[in-house]
């Protein structure tokens, strides 16, 4: 690893001259804050009493806000419900800068909404309220003509699918995806999940927690080890042809496995301390940042060191947030400069 304080520096300046496509599962992160003093008397339940509603862009759409806070420029591609909480969405995009541009809305669909209820800064309950089938004919058209246009009149720098198996990615929608992509030299980086997850050939980068590639490879146990790691890692790569595999490990850091020369590399990078007080949307802060690593043209190494460094600055706040570019700035000068 050869990063260097101007280097650094550069590429997050670089960041702001980056267009980049998601592709994926949006959501409406909808969170009710309160206070807890009682157990109800109609049944061994806290009781809380609200103290602050907030409603956040999570999925896919926290990709965005990802990006955009690092300074790109974001076109989100995705299908909503035709509904208040699609609306909601939407405007929400709006509001925080994002081109939603590549929004498709389905009167057959609800926009995924996770609503989550806190009490004492401790998550209680959550409830789900979504469509999880594949998208109707005519709506995968349509998406594909969307994302194909876009494609045609901007000049995108790195497609990111995110993916939470709600029904918008399917194998055909990859594979369209991927041929366009090709077609026209852009990077793909991939955040998988289970039903897909074979389905992402000929991509750049793919991005898998460790549940995942169990799950996606059907492997017998997590592989929690270095050596078994590089043997998930070396089995992605062969069957579907990605070129680097970027592997989360929670606490452990993350696990970066390329091909470089002919010849595969991988490094098995630990994570900084933290306190940690809540998981949720950091893998999506990974691939973010991955993704802007990867256009900008940083090798595998730095782009996991870089990448790992920001998972773990947002595990440091409550809920679904994005980074903070000049906190992450001021640690990776701290932290990973090698001069």
């Amino acid at each position: 690893m050869n990063l260097t304080a101007q280097r650094l520096v550069n590429l997050f300046q670089s960041f702001e001259t980056q267009k980049v496509m998601v592709i994926g599962d949006v959501m409406l992160d909808s969170y009710i804050w309160g206070h807890v003093d009682r157990i109800s008397p109609e049944a061994p339940v806290p009781v809380v009493l609200v103290e602050k509603r907030e409603d956040r862009l999570g999925g896919a759409a926290n990709v965005g806000l990802n990006l955009k806070a690092l300074g790109a420029e974001t076109i989100m591609c995705s299908v909503v419900g035709k509904d208040a909480n699609g609306e909601h969405l939407r405007r929400l995009m709006q509001n925080a800068g994002l081109n939603d541009a590549g929004l498709i809305e389905s009167q057959h669909r609800h926009t995924t909404t996770k609503f989550r209820i806190l009490g004492n800064n401790t998550q209680m309950l959550r409830v789900d309220d979504e469509t999880i089938r594949m998208l109707d004919i005519d709506v995968f058209d349509l998406l594909c003509k969307r994302i194909e246009s876009l494609l045609d009149t901007n000049a995108i720098n790195v497609i990111v699918f995110q993916d939470y198996d709600k029904g918008v990615i399917s194998p055909a929608l990859i594979d369209f995806v991927v041929e366009q992509a090709n077609r026209r030299n852009i990077p793909i980086t991939v955040d998988p999940k289970k039903l897909n997850f074979q389905a992402y050939h000929h991509i750049t980068l793919m991005k898998p927690n460790l549940l995942e590639l169990k799950e996606g490879l059907y492997l017998d146990r997590l592989p929690d080890d270095e050596e078994r790691l590089r043997q998930a890692a070396d089995q992605l790569i062969d069957e579907q042809n990605a070129s680097i595999v970027l592997s989360t490990l929670s606490e452990k850091g993350v696990f970066v496995c390329w091909k470089e020369k002919g010849e595969k590399k991988s490094k098995l990078i630990p994570a900084h301390f933290r306190n940690i007080a809540d998981v949720s949307g950091a893998g999506d802060t990974v691939i973010s940042v991955a993704s802007l690593c990867l256009a900008n043209g940083l090798a595998p190494e730095e782009t996991a060191a870089l990448s790992n460094l920001a998972g773990g600055q947002v595990c440091e706040q409550v809920g679904v947030v994005p980074i903070d570019k000049d906190q992450l700035l001021r640690e990776a000068l701290r932290l990973l400069i090698t001069e």
